[in-house]
Parts: C-alpha cells; sequence; structure tokens
C-alpha cells in the first residue's frame, strides 16, 4: 500500500526526532568517554612508549579495524557506491583523512611545547568555536550559552586556574589541532547528512589516516609492540579508544550537528580526571572540581530536549 509523502506515516514523529537527537548525543558521550580512557590507559605503557608512537599506533591498528569493519561486511557495497561517486566523496575523504591524522599530531607536538593542560584547554575549547565558523547555521543561544559553560569548565579543570608558561608555538599548535578536528568532524557529518552510511563513512576516513601514520610509527621506535604489555595497551587504544568509539561517534552523528558534537566531546577529558581521581589517587582542587561540575553541566543542558 502507498503511502503519500505528506501522510503522518511518511514523516517520523516530533517525539522520534527529538529521541533519536538524543541518542545521537548518547552515543557521542559514550565515544568522548571512550577517548577519556585513552590517556590514562596510556601511562600503563613501557617507558620506551613515545605519545607520538602510541598515538600513531592508536590510529593505524583503529583505522585498519575500522575499514576492515566495512570492506569485509555487508557495508562494503555501500562503500563502493561511496568511492564511485567520484570527486564528491574523494575530496572530503581525503580531507577528513588528513585532518583526522594532522589533530593527533598537532595535539601531542602542542603537548611537548606547551603541557598537557593549556594544549587540552586550547585545541578541545577552540573546537566547538572553530565548528560554529564552519558550519554557520543552526547555532542557537542555548548552543552559544551551553558551549561557553563546557569551554570554560574545561579550561578550570585542566589547567586548575593556573594557565601560565603558555608557550606561543605549543598554543598555535593547539590551535590548528582544533580547528583540524572540527574540519574533520564537519567534514564526516557533511558526508552522513548526504545519505552516506555512517561507519562507512568514519572506516573510510581512518582508514586514509592510518595509512598517513604508517610511515610515524614505522620512524618512531615501534620496538615497544612486541612487549607483552606494550601490545595489550596499543590492542586497548585501537580496538576501544579509536575503533569502538568512532563506531559510536558516527552513529551519533546522524542525528547530532558536527557543532553540538564537538561540544559533546569535551566530556572526554572530565573522564580522563575522573579516572585519575578514583582510580589512580591524583587529586583534583576546588577550582577543578568547579571545572568539572561546570562542565558536567553545561553538557547535560545542551543534550536535554529544549523546552518549548
Amino acid at each position: 500500500m502507498s503511502v503519500r509523502p505528506d501522510s503522518p506515516r511518511a514523516l517520523p514523529s516530533v517525539s522520534a526526532r527529538r529521541g533519536g537527537r538524543r541518542s545521537g548525543a548518547a552515543d557521542i558521550l559514550v565515544a568522548a568517554a571512550l577517548w577519556g580512557t585513552a590517556g590514562p590507559v596510556f601511562t600503563l605503557a613501557p617507558a620506551s612508549a613515545s605519545p607520538v608512537s602510541a598515538a600513531s599506533a592508536r590510529i593505524v591498528l583503529g583505522g585498519a579495524l575500522l575499514f576492515a569493519l566495512v570492506a569485509f561486511s555487508s557495508r562494503r557495497t555501500a562503500l563502493r557506491g561511496l568511492l564511485r561517486q567520484g570527486r564528491r566523496a574523494w575530496l572530503p575523504l581525503v580531507l577528513g583523512a588528513a585532518c583526522g591524522a594532522v589533530y593527533q599530531v598537532t595535539y601531542l607536538a602542542s603537548v611537548a611545547l606547551t603541557g598537557v593542560a593549556i594544549a587540552t584547554v586550547v585545541s578541545l575549547g577552540s573546537a566547538p568555536a572553530f565548528a560554529g565558523l564552519l558550519t554557520r547555521r543552526g547555532l542557537g543561544r542555548r548552543w552559544l550559552v551551553t558551549t561557553a559553560g563546557a569551554v570554560a569548565g574545561c579550561a578550570l579543570l585542566m589547567s586548575g586556574g593556573e594557565a601560565s608558561g603558555a608557550d606561543p608555538g605549543g598554543v598555535a599548535l593547539a590551535l590548528f589541532c582544533g580547528f583540524t578536528y572540527a574540519a574533520y568532524t564537519m567534514v564526516a557529518a557533511r558526508l552522513i547528512e548526504r545519505g552516506a552510511d555512517d561507519q562507512v563513512v568514519m572506516g573510510s576516513i581512518f582508514g586514509g589516516a592510518a595509512v598517513l601514520l604508517l610511515p610515524v610509527l614505522l620512524a618512531g621506535s615501534p620496538g615497544w609492540l612486541l612487549d607483552a604489555r606494550g601490545a595489550a595497551v596499543a590492542c586497548y587504544l585501537g580496538a576501544v579508544g579509536t575503533t569502538a568509539s568512532y563506531v559510536l561517534f558516527a552513529r551519533g552523528l546522524r542525528t547530532t550537528s558536527g557543532a553540538t558534537a564537538t561540544t559533546l566531546s569535551l566530556a572526554e577529558p572530565a573522564v580522563a580526571a575522573l579516572i585519575g581521581l578514583v582510580l589512580l589517587g591524583e587529586h583534583l582542587g576546588g577550582v577543578a572540581l568547579a571545572g568539572l561540575g561546570l562542565l558536567a553541566v553545561s553538557l547535560v543542558t545542551l543534550v536535554l530536549p529544549a523546552r518549548r
């Protein structure tokens, strides 16, 4: 039986659309939580594992797994269909892969120059602003207020109120990291909005990023991967911290805008801080705890449906 395009059955209900947005936001929050475990897990790696080498191994392994999930499953037909679109698909995929690889490297380089706190605040804090500038649509007062609150909370949490000693070169790299992360998210979101399968998009982008970072991994003394503990850490970072998390992130982008997704990603440092506080015996001062609370309230407010 045919259904008229304007009939109620032809369109999802308002509650279904709202439910989809809420579930999409939840997927992105879970993905950010998994990203937040990467730093604490990396502390278990052998001393010979440098941050750049570990990040490269994470993307090479995770990207290969993401691409394999697409290329050797029922989604391979969708993959072929996407790649057959020519420049309309190839250009965004190449741009997304380049941005996916660059934001990993620039973040770690900024950490080396200006420290974890400042690099994290600048890169993650600037990403939602860059995303808003790139989209320039659908950004209401609620997004602006909650994003400002989340960025402020992230800054308080990570810096603990001490943001001195910033290296200009490190700050510049962190800003570039925030821009490339926002650009990668926008590219992925746009392809998914145009009808591409979310896992196909993510597998293609990170498969390309894996190819780009493989020479970096091989040039960075990857001998630590032969150690049992190092191999376990790398497998976790690749399979959980990348593959599982980006599957969830891609699914969340079906119903969540790229600008909102970058704001929700600010949950990552909060989870890392909580793990350090609860499991690793780290201490958070009053300023950092206030930032954690502000960040949590802002993210919850962004996820909850707006009142009408």
